[in-house]
């Protein structure tokens, strides 16, 4: 029996994408073989493949950096996790799918009350986002944060969990995103049209307590304008090269050495292991179950259109997330 998964061929953009096909093979020990349900595309995906980061994955490779899936087999020794299991995981690349194999030490249960395609954005986006906020930085209500990126994918899980803590929050976004941003009790600031520095000055001339910076690292020094003494400026997401790392290292170390009470720091998932992952997951899928979160998805395209849903991601019209589905999982509109 075979399966089907989808391919990077070669660098560059959603054309060096192919479907190809596999051989299902019985899952080694320790390991689950999981029937995919959702998968996002996200721009750590992109970088992936175009070949914007220090440390890639060798062409050919198969994206996907987050998957929920179905327990479909278990090999010897696998005691976690059982055949009809709804799991999730932080694969990196893979998940793009209809089958992954994977450790079950790394697998998270997934409560079966949970719509997949909301539930395997919080994965990877809401989980960037509730760690810097509760991990690195302890957020507390009335904190005034900056939100750069505001409407894509992390910015709009920083949204929902600010609001959910009860943070002032501004965020940069083009102004046709801006709906969403107010819908979240953000105030919006065109990064095209205006400048941030100036109008946070006006807005809080006291200064704000973050910024939280998943763009590029000509943020850096505005975003430290803004700070309040004694506030943080977070950046996440990775470099586009091993130069940028380097330099991004030495921007850390430099700007942290500066004597004006502020500070800058780094996070990244490659850092944290599974076990506080499954933790802060487990959290966010309560907030979910109940209703206090719920991701904004752009759109849901079956599994094998991915190339479309990366066309779409890299037209750079989303607000939101965009999810690939299992056939099972999608409604007659949304299939096809």
């Amino acid at each position: 029996m075979k399966y089907r998964i989808v391919v990077v061929t070669k660098r560059g953009g959603p054309e060096g994408l192919q479907i190809m096909e596999n051989e299902l093979r019985p899952p080694a020990a320790g390991e689950a073989r999981v029937k995919m349900l959702a998968t996002p595309v996200c721009q750590d995906d992109v970088a992936a493949r175009v070949g914007n980061r220090p440390f890639l994955p060798k062409v050919p490779f198969v994206p996907g950096y987050s998957m929920i899936g179905l327990v479909d087999a278990v090999g010897d020794g696998v005691t976690r996790v059982g055949v009809g299991d709804r799991v999730g995981a932080l694969t990196q690349k893979g998940s793009h799918a209809e089958y992954i194999y994977w450790l079950e030490e790394k697998l998270v249960p997934v409560p079966t009350t949970l719509d997949p395609a909301e539930a395997v954005i919080l994965i990877l986006n809401y989980l960037v986002a509730y760690q810097i906020m509760h991990r690195v930085v302890q957020v507390k209500a009335g904190d005034k944060v900056l939100i750069v990126g505001a409407s894509g994918g992390v910015g709009t899980a920083f949204l929902l969990l600010g609001q959910l803590a009860g943070l002032t929050m501004y965020g940069l976004a083009s102004k046709s995103k801006h709906h969403i941003l107010a819908e979240y009790g953000a105030t919006p600031i065109d990064y095209r049209t205006q400048d941030f520095v100036q109008v946070l000055h006006q807005a809080e001339p006291d200064g704000i307590n973050y910024v939280f910076n998943g763009m590029a690292e000509d943020y850096f020094e505005r975003g430290l304008a803004v700070l309040r003494r004694g506030g943080a400026f977070v950046h996440y997401g990775g470099p586009q090269s091993f130069a940028g790392f380097l330099r991004l290292v030495a921007k850390l170390i430099w700007f942290n050495l500066l004597p004006n009470g502020k500070s800058i720091k780094g996070y990244g998932t490659h850092r944290e292991g599974v076990e506080q992952f499954k933790q802060d997951w487990t959290q966010m899928f309560r907030l979910l179950e109940e209703g206090k979160i719920k991701p904004v998805i752009a759109r849901k395209f079956p599994l094998l259109e991915a190339i479309k849903a990366y066309e779409l991601l890299e037209s750079g019209q989303v607000t939101g997330n965009l999810v690939l589905l299992a056939p099972e999982m999608l409604t007659g509109s949304e299939n096809g």
